[in-house]
């Protein structure tokens, strides 16, 4: 099991940790929650050792595998396939151990090599990094592309490729959800359902939590509660602990409020000033529970429009695309006043460039996007949070797209999270929820009529998604989004357009419908795909280099069976002949005598290995990857 005992712990000299224990035992899978500076990413860092405790322990197995997704790595020139397969090292170092038998012409080790490479899985090697490069969202003109040609976001679902490549039985994972998709989502609850070691996560999306969580570990205030279940078991759960925390703080008032009562109508009796002075003394050593938050720390809305025209948006024969490269062909659709519509489609469908033809950043190819007089689109992406000026504060941000006043400027931030000196600090030292937050926040200044949001819950936490999914449930205006926070999409949407193939169609299920007709598609082209061809040819000479290498290790062993079955037979023939053992002394006899018998070893061993050669080599003979 894995346990934290007692943990003490100060950043930049302030205590985050105090007193913090948990326990998580060996097959659970199990989710850190809590607010944005908490401390969960530093629960990781004192665990893989990068930060020390003041004081407390953190102890588990020894003997277990740890793999860690790590969320900044430099661009790398290794192909997207290679970079995910190095995320194997003992099967990397095989292979480097097969290269140097192989240029040393060292049969022996180059079997041994082989063999143990073969154990590990190799030959499945490259085929199981494609299908977690598939799951993650990755087609096969990916496989070659360098590592540092792909933008963050991509790189980000290339560390987690690489990190559930390594052989582990341990797996931290720092939210594992952000920058993918819904299917990519899907994809990896079934990867982590099936993995048999001990999860540990942080994660903000409540669906995904419910459906992998064994267990909820809440950090607050320096301390963390464990509860058994996902995240819907733990909101009841803490719920119920909120109401008898109150019930004690009624109980522990109305007790000191009788104990004061006393010490006040009885302090000028000196009969009894022992009693006095008695509930004196247990008043001060009457400590208060200590007081468990559950306020919500954002209070925002989006303006209803004042004005509506009907319909906001219409697409006529539309044809989206790039250059000659057509994504979405010859579609018609209505956007309407209170619309709610959620766009699906695997990866590289089209659904970003729908949102941008929506928002009017994109020119149709053929037909027409017709915005209504009335209809302001407020549009939301990833690459916004990039684009905001690194040196400039929330506060000037918003006091540049406003007429507000400072204290305005100051309450509005507010409901979106930013308090005190936060709202000062340049943008450049913010992290990517607030970062944000600060988008969507300018974005509702802008009162539009039409919310287009392209995975807008990338980076907040669980409070945040849950107050973005509130304030767009009522809001007035029509919203257009593209999410993997199903939680966010049940809640909100009330229609799906699934593109598909190239058409744009109203899809008339749910989201569990929708997995579900999703899943076997997978499955049926992972099951089907031809796999790398590069891949294959490097498996493919690597059995063929098998083949040779064990011929030539059992033609060496056949060659010494017979050099020692001549011998053997010729021991036997001497130790048969009376004549010669009448005339040999008792020492050479003995030395005869063990000379047959360890030859006669020997030749049982080699004829072993012979056997067990043999059978690895009748092996080879099919192709592992078809």
């Amino acid at each position: 099991m894995l346990q934290f005992r007692d943990i003490h712990f100060k950043y930049d000299n302030q205590p985050l940790f105090s007193g913090l224990s948990l326990t998580i035992h060996a097959g659970h899978k199990a989710c850190i929650v809590g607010r944005n500076g908490v401390g969960k990413t530093t629960l990781f860092e004192l665990l893989l050792g990068n930060l020390i405790p003041d004081d407390g322990d953190i102890s588990y197995p020894k003997e277990w595998r740890v793999a860690t997704l790590r969320q900044n790595v430099a661009p790398s020139g290794r192909s997207a396939l290679d970079f995910v397969m190095d995320g194997d090292a003992t099967l990397r170092s095989l292979e480097r151990m097969i290269e140097t038998a192989t240029k040393g012409a060292d049969d022996s080790k180059l079997v041994a090599s082989l063999s143990a490479y073969e154990d590990q899985g190799g030959y499945r090697y490259a085929q199981r990094a494609e299908t977690i490069l598939h799951g993650l969202g990755f087609s096969s003109e990916d496989f070659d592309k360098p590592h540092g040609e792909f933008s963050g976001g991509w790189r980000i679902r290339l560390n987690l490729a690489q990190t559930l490549m390594v052989p582990s039985d341990y797996l931290l994972l720092d939210e594992p959800t952000n920058h993918l998709d819904l299917e990519a989502v899907s994809w990896l609850y079934r990867w982590l359902f099936k993995y048999e070691g001990t999860v540990v996560l942080i994660a903000h999306d409540r669906e995904f939590i419910d459906r992998i969580a064994t267990q909820v570990i809440h950090v607050d205030q320096g301390v963390a509660r464990t509860y058994s279940g996902g995240y819907s078991a733990f909101e009841k759960q803490r719920a119920a602990l909120l109401l008898e925390q109150e019930t004690l703080l009624q109980r522990q008032e109305k007790e000191r409020a009788r104990i004061q009562k006393f010490v006040d109508r009885f302090r000028a009796k000196a009969s009894k000033a022992k009693q006095v002075q008695s509930r004196i003394k247990l008043l001060e050593k009457m400590t208060y529970t200590a007081v468990l938050r559950d306020e919500a720390p954002y209070q925002f809305s989006f303006s209803s429009p004042t004005r509506f025209d009907r319909p906001m948006v219409s697409f006529e024969t539309c044809t989206l695309g790039y250059g000659q490269h057509q994504v979405i062909r010859e579609f018609t659709q209505r956007i309407y006043p209170r619309d709610r519509i959620g766009i699906l489609g695997i990866n590289g469908a089209g659904k970003t460039t729908l949102l941008k033809a929506i928002a009017k950043e994109l020119d149709p190819l053929e037909g027409t996007v017709g915005v209504s007089e009335h209809t302001t689109i407020g549009y939301f992406a990833q690459h916004q949070l990039e684009v905001l000026t690194r040196t400039t504060s929330a506060y000037e941000h918003i006091e540049e797209s406003s007429d507000l006043s400072a204290q305005s400027i100051r309450n509005f931030l507010g409901a979106w999270g930013f308090s005190g000196s936060s709202i000062f600090r340049p943008v450049s030292q913010l992290s990517g929820g607030e970062k944000a937050r600060l988008v969507l926040a300018k974005l509702a200044l802008q009162k539009p009529a039409l919310l287009v949001l392209d995975e807008p819950t990338n980076h907040l936490d669980l409070e945040m998604r849950s107050a973005l999914a509130s304030a767009l449930d009522n809001f007035e205006g029509a919203v257009v989004v593209v999410a993997h926070d199903q939680h966010l999409l049940r809640q909100c949407v009330d229609e799906f357009w699934l593109i598909s193939d190239g058409a744009i169609s109203v899809y008339r299920g749910d989201l569990d419908d929708y997995e579900a007709m999703l899943t076997p598609v997978v499955n049926d082209q992972l099951d089907t795909r031809s796999f790398n061809s590069k891949a294959k040819r490097q498996h493919r000479a690597l059995i063929r280099e098998q083949k040779r290498a064990f011929a030539r290790e059992i033609n060496r062993i056949e060659s010494s069976l017979e050099e020692i079955s001549g011998e053997v037979e010729s021991l036997t023939e001497r130790l048969k002949d009376p004549t010669t053992l009448k005339h040999l002394d008792r020492d050479e006899l003995n030395r005869l005598l063990a000379r047959h018998s360890d030859l006669t070893q020997e030749a049982t061993r080699l004829e072993g290995l012979w056997y067990s050669l043999t059978e690895s080599m009748d092996r080879c003979t099919e192709d592992p990857i078809q």
